[in-house]
């Protein structure tokens, strides 16, 4: 059976937001104890967190800028920025065009290894093709 991951009226709750975003309940504490969410994230009455949905996209982001190397600080410092508001996307772009250099640069770097790795894959493979039958 397939769960929601549509919020309740309210919004999500930290469980229903983990399953949607495919991240544990400690993860989100974690980051927004990091100062990872673009603006303080509401709570209930009874003090349970409550986020809208728009933070599902909002993880995405964060989950596809972490995955490609993005420091934690960096994450921070952008949803600090987000959070300042309008005024400050000279410094976004800055942020993200660096991120954007970096893995661009990681990118090389991997197909150098590749290359590499795959010449020592197809001599070993020669190697195996030129022993005679039988042979150790």
């Amino acid at each position: 059976m397939k769960m929601s991951t549509a919020p309740s009226p309210e919004g999500y709750s930290i469980g229903e937001l983990a399953r949607a975003v495919g991240m544990s309940t400690h993860t989100l504490r974690w980051y927004e104890s990091r100062g990872l969410f673009p603006r303080e994230i509401p709570r209930t009455e009874s003090g349970r967190r409550r986020y809208e949905p728009e933070t599902v996209e909002w993880l995405r982001l964060l989950a596809r800028l972490r995955a490609s190397g993005m420091p934690v600080a960096g994450m921070a410092e952008y949803a600090r920025l987000v959070r300042g508001g309008e005024g400050n996307e000279d410094e976004r772009i800055a942020l993200m065009e660096a991120h954007s250099r970096a893995l661009t640069e990681q990118i090389d770097t991997l197909a150098e290894c590749r290359e590499v790795i795959d010449g020592k894959v197809a001599a070993y493979r020669r190697r195996l093709a030129e022993r005679p039958p039988g042979a150790p």
